[in-house]
């Protein structure tokens, strides 16, 4: 037991170390986890968030109406160490690792004793290590990612869940737990309620025991969200993600006209029976459900939106293909007569099932961010399977010596894919994909806020994603005065607006021939392709990749 409690401690300092390491500096802070920090700001210099509204549930933001719970929890830690990137940053690193100690806990409550054991090595204990090294874990914990918070409250809610069965004191935290993860992120919403309605199926024997504590808890359920579903029906809260999703996409309704068009009558029943809105919409979302059990997405490349990848490296690492294939086979050869065994797997299986059906709801597809909670049922299969190798090897190979060559290359093998992950992270990431995050504008800033007093105008170029809540969050910009003097833009082709002026700042596409002579006495800075050569260039602005990302005019 001494040596099980070392392992674990060893593992979560592991976990730690991977998620706190330079968190404050690298990568560089992108638009949105700005945007969390510029508003928590906001509510404890004014009670209000950036565009003037007092306590919102859902932060009207870029007009994406990011749900509210991160931002509330991040406002404490604005409170006492300021504003800046670890305030923002720091609450979901801590909940990752807290996740890390969760799914401990989890496969333990889920197996108990039945739990697989080989010499000292637990499952649990090796699921808990595999997510504290997980690709795509680490990512989504190394940053103000919603939905690494979002997936720590589901995976805390099941635990309570399970933890209930035998102690229904447990199901009112749950219900909490659930409820939480809610008002955390969007794709919640999908899994929350299909994992909820699992469980209550492959537990309905258990839980007709204790009829009492289930309808006080769905009751209680009930009041937590009855805010989210006032504001969600009643506001545009729904907005963002009637933008992304799958009925936004104009590919399955061109299609449609398409097939029909094929047909001698296009209004003959045939046509209109097999090419409708319900057939093609209903392959769209299978096909992009099935696209996040891809090879390529999983172990290969991951997802191909950069700020959410790593180069040459997929969600998890290729070794786990072999392990969650062993895994699975185990899954199967060990289903029996064992009751608890096989609700274990149910609830791991269904987990794993539902886990993409969020981001398989909009058009953009696979999505690792949305999808993040498919890291948790993924791991536990993997660690099982690799378990599961392990026994089997030990049962199997005769000679000691032979045993231990190929654990050695086991070991060899996931030690040599784990650093290669971590040095395409650190040493490659930034460089590969240099728009993946706000690289510069930070030491841009910096520059403007030291030379632009002289200056009448600061003319910023909206190249890069967002400009104006960068210079919100690291000039601590008076809330109340920019609450006073913004207006947030319509929404572009892709559902997001933007603030194009406030104080001395503007922020727009450079046309040289013309703001050199709208924009006098003022700093005009640009990209390399938006400043010409024959340009009073004053400075240029690197970000800490390296990158050259604005020339600085002075006009």
């Amino acid at each position: 037991m001494k040596k099980q409690k070392i392992l674990l401690i060893t593992i979560i300092l592991l976990a730690a170390f991977l998620r706190f390491y330079k968190l404050g500096t690298y990568p560089a802070l992108n638009a949105d986890e700005a945007a969390i920090g510029y508003n928590a700001y906001s509510l404890l210099e004014t009670g209000k968030d950036e565009h003037g509204i007092s306590w919102p549930l859902h932060f009207q933001s870029f007009n994406d109406f990011k749900p509210g719970a991160y931002f509330y929890i991040v406002l404490p830690f604005v409170k006492f160490f300021g504003l800046n990137e670890w305030s923002v940053r720091l609450p979901n690193a801590i909940l990752g690792v807290a996740t890390v100690y969760l799914v401990y806990l989890l496969v333990k409550e889920l197996f108990g004793k039945k739990s697989l054991e080989i010499g000292k090595l637990r499952l649990e204990i090796l699921t808990a290590a595999m997510l504290a090294v997980s690709p795509w874990h680490i990512h989504y914990s190394r940053g103000g990612w919603e939905v690494n918070t979002a997936t720590f409250f589901i995976t805390l809610g099941l635990l309570l869940f399970l933890k209930s069965l035998k102690n229904p004191k447990y199901l009112l935290l749950s219900t909490l737990s659930f409820s939480l993860s809610l008002y955390t992120y969007h794709a919640a919403r999908v899994i929350v309620p299909m994992l909820s309605l699992g469980l209550l199926i492959i537990f309905a024997k258990n839980l007709k025991e204790n009829i009492k504590s289930l309808v006080i808890a769905g009751i209680f359920g009930l009041i937590l969200l009855t805010p989210l579903i006032w504001d969600f029906t009643g506001g545009e809260a729904g907005s963002r993600i009637a933008g992304v999703g799958i009925f936004a996409d104009p590919g399955p309704l061109s299609r449609i006209n398409e097939q029909r068009g094929e047909h001698g009558d296009f209004t003959a029943l045939i046509p209109i029976v097999l090419h409708n809105k319900l057939v093609n919409f209903g392959l769209a979302l299978v096909e992009n459900w099935s696209d996040h059990f891809r090879g390529d997405f999983l172990f290969l490349s991951g997802d191909i939106i950069e700020r959410n990848k790593v180069p040459e490296t997929g969600q998890m690492y290729l070794f786990d293909l072999v392990f969650l294939l062993v895994g699975l086979a185990f899954v199967v050869l060990r289903w029996g007569k064992n009751k608890s065994y096989n609700k274990a797997w149910l609830v791991i299986l269904w987990w794993l099932i539902i886990a993409p059906t969020a981001a398989a709801l909009t058009f953009q597809s696979p999505h690792a961010l949305r999808a993040q909670n498919m890291v948790i049922p993924l791991v536990i299969i993997s660690a099982y399977g690799l378990l599961g190798l392990l026994g089997w090897l030990k049962e199997t190979v005769r000679q000691k010596n032979l045993l231990f060559i190929i654990y050695c290359l086991l070991f060899i093998t996931v030690a040599t894919c784990f650093a290669r992950y971590q040095h395409m992270y650190w040493v490659h990431m930034s460089k590969e994909y240099p728009f993946s995050s706000q690289y510069g504008v930070k030491e841009l800033v910096s520059y403007v806020s030291d030379n632009s007093d002289n200056f009448e105008n600061v003319v910023v170029t909206t190249r890069y994603d967002q400009p104006y809540i960068l210079f919100l969050f690291y000039l601590k910009y008076p809330p109340e005065n920019f609450q006073k003097d913004h207006i947030l833009s319509e929404r572009d082709e892709y559902g997001f607006s933007t603030v194009g002026k406030y104080g001395k700042f503007v922020f727009k596409q450079i046309d040289w021939d013309a703001d050199k002579l709208v924009y006098g006495r003022s700093l005009i800075i640009g990209t390399d392709e938006e400043i010409p050569p024959e340009a009073n260039v004053v400075g240029s602005i690197y970000g800490a990749n390296g990158y050259k990302y604005f020339e600085v005019v002075a006009n």
